[in-house]
């Protein structure tokens, strides 16, 4: 008897080990700070000096990869809904008309004009690859195509 007490008890004091190990090391885990954050855009302004103001109702974030070929143009819009994105490939011009032109490169973060019509256009040679995300909400057009 006093051996199965004896190994009952080593039993129970390596489960506690263990779980005391785990927690710790758990703990250790969740308070570690991330390894790399690289900001790549701050601001409450987009790149026409407009207020970032977040639409009303229930929010919905939307996330794509714009692509477009040489040459090949998004036409002209605005959007509904504030947004930002990242050049991944190539090269973006963006004309805003009389407001001018600005262009954006791979690696080079925007937040895009809301309310003035703009038109972006590949002026690289190769494709364009643009990471989008509209900060809208539900019924909300991200965008929507305008006249010039």
């Amino acid at each position: 008897m006093a051996i199965q007490q004896l190994r009952r008890l080593t039993v129970a004091a390596c489960t506690l080990a263990a779980l005391a190990a785990g927690i710790s090391l758990g703990v250790a885990f969740a308070r570690e700070p991330p390894k790399r954050f690289t900001p790549l855009l701050a601001t409450s302004k987009t790149v026409m000096d407009e207020a970032i103001v977040y639409p009303g109702g229930t929010a919905k974030l939307t996330t794509g990869i714009l692509q477009l070929d040489a040459g090949d143009e998004t036409g002209w819009h605005t959007h509904g809904v504030p947004l930002t994105g990242i050049v991944l490939d190539g090269e973006l011009t963006v004309d805003y008309g009389d407001k001018g032109t600005r262009i954006f490169r791979k690696g080079e973060s925007i937040a895009e004009a809301i309310d003035i019509p703009h038109n972006g256009r590949n002026t690289g040679t190769g494709e364009m690859r643009l990471f989008v995300v509209f900060i809208g909400a539900e019924g909300k057009e991200n965008s929507r195509p305008v006249k010039k």
